[in-house]
């Protein structure tokens, strides 16, 4: 005998952590109703019913057509499972809801789910954590059933490997406590060159190379090597990474930390050595050799080719179903070192043509997308140059300078296809290179004036992303920590942020129909990127800034807002898919049109995808529209006269 209403709101979460009270008012506000086997709840298409179906007795399974009028199963709802919840929001179900024996439901209309989901907070973490779990499932089911032969022909999904697949083991090891000799011996028998150097628990605690014997014995002409000890001549900074990592994960740690070995570790203990050749064989295209690509490169012509290869490697980043943060990661690094070359040979020229070396510390600095580690596809540059500040009668001498050897810079990207910034928001613009005092001057002027000058909260929320890329990244984290401290002493800024982003809003109707664009080139279609995507930057930024975080990346932001508090749990995970999954389809739209010769312009059609990708993109609106909510109440005039 199925429970009744009382029992199931006084058993079943979340509505077993309301208030009696609560309860009671919601008792007589429900009702129960039972479907025989093979009937519907709801048919795919109808109207939305506003309502959240609780099962109590019984189970369903979610069934859709697709576009070629075939029927899919797409899960299966038991006993204490809710479903309907997309229908919340109007707009017609993307699915349909049928019994699969007797099925008895608890309805629960959309206006109480509306008013328990403002006033109880563990109510509506319950529910956040319900939509980020079906997001996530859809996500991965899209992933899972996409086709990537547009993008080209590609190695097997390589990116998803784990490094125990790759890892060599056992490894080859000795203790800080034996000799030199005794090392190089170990290295010659073995064939190998390098060693692990491990404690007593097997941890790795240094490394020794041929490099090391030859530039600290051989070198120095030390006679009395044989009492040396690995300990005193190991290199202690060992790069380790877990093994149930990712290629991935490996490939970023031998480019970021310029190694050619990797310490394989679990729970601590070194279970396997990764070399750079080891990852070379393991992918035979040699994506690889782009960092070496990279540094051996004389002249911005032969950078101009290697960005071709970084394409290459998104294609297949993508193709193999890499995580797009860890596509966002790999990206982010490679554009980073070409810029670094780009700036090198450009110094080199300046030096060659008369103009010296740098009179001056200064910090190259990304911004935008780029300052955020989040550009795939290369855009347009935005970036500027911050100097230590030479002193009154030197400085225009020293701005000079940097101006000629931005402008050089910004060229040289330009060739390598990071194209100039419309807007000018480039090193070689003045108004973009200045001293650390200047900067820290040009911040507070702009928090000053907020709230009168539009301009100002325009080059504010450039600048904010700011990332060092090459130079004294002290004089990077020297601004970041001024700015914070000018913006969270500053009673407007946050609210005038806030009031600049929830001008515009998600691109939804009040029937949860897509919002396109009605004329002109992309008729039927939606900005991604400007109509959702900025909105969870600018959001994310707001409340990152006002609790102390200088970290830029978006998802970066998130996880220390999740760790700070900042965030609670269930609102994080729900942003984070949803960025996530708007950074799938940015990605995959904008590398289908590159490959048919168009621009990446970040539009997307909405009839043209599948129901289960409207459906997740809708998901994904939902929670950008959440959050302009949560940062509207958090940040208004009212909040500041707290």
């Amino acid at each position: 005998m199925p429970k009744s209403i009382r029992e199931v709101l006084d058993t079943v979460p979340p509505f077993n952590v309301l208030p009696p009270e609560v309860l009671d008012s919601l008792e007589a506000r429900l009702i129960m109703k039972t479907y025989p086997p093979g009937s519907y709840v709801f048919k795919q298409g109808e109207g939305s019913l506003n309502t959240l179906f609780l099962i109590v007795r019984g189970s369903a399974e979610v069934v859709a057509v697709n576009d070629k009028g075939d029927e899919a199963v797409l899960g299966f709802r038991g006993v204490e499972d809710f479903f309907g919840e997309t229908g919340l929001t109007g707009g017609q179900y993307s699915a349909s809801v049928r019994a699969k024996e007797e099925l008895t439901c608890l309805l629960i209309p959309g206006e109480e789910v509306d008013r328990l989901i403002g006033r109880h907070s563990d109510f509506a973490g319950y529910l956040t954590e319900l939509l980020v779990e079906r997001m996530r499932s859809l996500y991965d089911g899209i992933i899972q059933e996409q086709s990537f032969d547009a993008y080209g022909v590609v190695e097997t999904p390589l990116f998803r490997k784990r490094i125990s697949d790759i890892m060599s083991s056992p490894v080859i090891t000795c203790s800080t406590r034996d000799t030199v000799v005794e090392v190089a011996e170990l290295m010659r028998i073995r064939s190998i060159s390098a060693v692990m150097v491990v404690d007593g628990e097997n941890r790795p605690v240094g490394v020794i190379t041929n490099a090391d014997l030859v530039h600290k014995i051989l070198a120095r002409s030390v006679t009395d090597y044989p009492g040396i000890i690995a300990g005193t001549i190991m290199n202690p900074d060992v790069v380790t990474i877990n093994s149930d990592a990712f290629y991935a994960e490996a490939l970023m740690a031998v480019s970021k930390h310029q190694t050619k070995q990797l310490a394989v570790t679990r729970k601590g203990k070194l279970v396997g050595i990764v070399t750079l050749a080891d990852l070379v064989k393991t992918r035979s295209t040699g994506t690889l050799t782009i960092i070496h690509d990279i540094e051996s490169q004389k002249d911005i012509e032969g950078l101009s080719r290697i960005g071709t290869e970084v394409d290459n490697l998104l294609n297949a980043l993508v193709a193999e179903k890499a995580p797009v943060q860890e596509i966002l990661m790999i990206i982010s690094e490679f554009h980073e070192r070409l810029t670094r070359k780009v700036i090198q040979l450009c110094e080199e020229e300046m030096a060659g043509s008369g103009f010296g070396p740098p009179p001056a510390e200064y910090c190259w600095v990304n911004t935008g997308s780029a300052g955020r580690r989040e550009q795939t596809i290369r855009t347009d540059q935005d970036n500027f140059i911050i100097f230590r500040d030479p002193g009154k009668e030197k400085k225009e001498k020293v701005r000079d300078y940097f101006l000629r050897l931005a402008l050089m810079v910004n060229e040289g990207l330009d060739r390598c296809g990071f194209a100039k910034c419309p807007g000018n928001v480039m090193a070689s613009n003045p108004l973009w290179c200045r001293s650390l005092k200047e900067w820290e001057g040009v911040v507070k002027n702009w928090v000053d004036k907020v709230s009168k000058d539009p301009q100002s909260v325009r080059q504010l929320t450039i600048m904010l992303d700011f990332r060092p890329v090459c130079g004294e990244k002290k004089l990077a984290q020297a601004l970041w920590e001024k700015t914070i401290e000018i913006y969270r002493e500053s009673t407007a800024v946050s609210h005038y942020l806030t009031q600049d982003d929830l001008s515009a809003r998600v691109p939804v109707t009040m029937w949860g129909g897509f919002v396109t664009e009605k004329t002109g080139p992309h008729k039927d279609e939606i900005n991604l990127k400007a109509s959702a995507g900025v909105h969870i930057v600018n959001c994310i930024r707001i409340f990152a800034l006002k609790n102390g975080i200088a970290e830029t990346n978006t998802f970066g932001r998130i996880a220390e807002l999740r760790r700070v508090g900042g965030l609670k749990a269930d609102e994080a995970d729900f942003v984070e898919a949803a960025y996530e999954t708007l950074m799938m389809f940015r990605i995959r739209e904008n590398l289908k049109k590159v490959k048919r010769g168009e621009k990446a312009d970040n539009y997307i059609n909405p009839s043209q995808l599948s129901r289960q990708e409207r459906e997740i993109l809708k998901g994904a609106f939902t929670a950008v529209s959440r959050l302009q909510k949560l940062t509207g109440s958090t940040f208004t005039l009212l909040w500041l006269a707290k």
